[in-house]
């Protein structure tokens, strides 16, 4: 995994952050990003650690996802677009993919909580199988004032441990590393979900230019374009 903070580290980004709210009102659950301060650049790399890998850490491509939970393109890549990729490159060892957050709170109230939400459940080793529901469920909780009671529900539906989950969502845990998820995807240039980016241990770092099957496959067996 090494390489794979590496090539972050060594592609040329725009500088820029995110637009910083207080973590919440009122006590409980973080909902909104967190002050972090002025972060150097490899400061922000180690504490921006990506949600899930999904795959052999040691495959030699990286296929990098940018995304928010509350985005219905972003739910059609999980949903219908990654278990092609999974058949074709992640179970053939070809490929990894690692999922980073990018709620875009502008357009989606909920997004930042669900982010946390499914580290929450990575936490107890179910970080993809809870990406998933919160997907599958998208239209039951994203018109929500508050997501918390559903993403607790999906949590014991998945048979986790209800009050270990409960304790962090109802906390700040991950709220830092949503957040620098977030202003790495901006100093990548991601201004919208799903950003899917594709590389190989070094430079350079690859932007597709859509999300379907054949835009990965174009990268991940034909080099791409930058």
């Amino acid at each position: 995994m090494r390489n794979f903070y590496i090539i972050i580290a060594v592609v040329a980004v725009t500088g820029g952050g995110v637009l910083l709210h207080a973590m919440r009102g009122g006590g409980g659950a973080a909902v909104e990003p967190v002050e972090l301060g002025e972060l150097e650049q490899q400061e922000l790399i180690d504490l921006a650690r990506p949600a899930g890998v999904h795959g052999d850490p040691d495959a030699p491509v990286t296929i990098m996802e940018f995304a928010d939970y509350q985005c219905g393109a972003c739910k059609q890549f999980g949903l219908f677009v990654k278990p092609q990729v999974d058949l074709a490159y992640i179970e053939t060892g070809q490929a990894k993919l690692v999922f980073h957050d990018f709620p875009i709170l502008s357009l989606h109230a909920n997004a930042f909580v669900a982010a946390r939400a499914a580290r929450c459940a990575g936490d107890q080793d179910s970080y993809f199988e809870y990406h998933d529901r919160v997907f599958h469920t998208q239209e039951d909780w994203a018109p929500l004032s508050s997501a918390i009671r559903h993403f607790k529900d999906l949590a014991e539906e998945l048979g986790l441990d209800a009050q270990a989950f409960g304790d962090c969502l109802e906390s700040d845990r991950h709220a830092d590393v949503v957040t620098a998820n977030m202003r790495l995807g901006e100093r990548l240039g991601v201004t919208g979900t799903p950003a899917i980016f594709v590389h190989r241990g070094g430079p350079p770092l690859v932007r597709l230019g859509g999300f379907q099957l054949l835009d990965v496959r174009e990268a991940v067996e034909g080099g791409g374009e930058n």
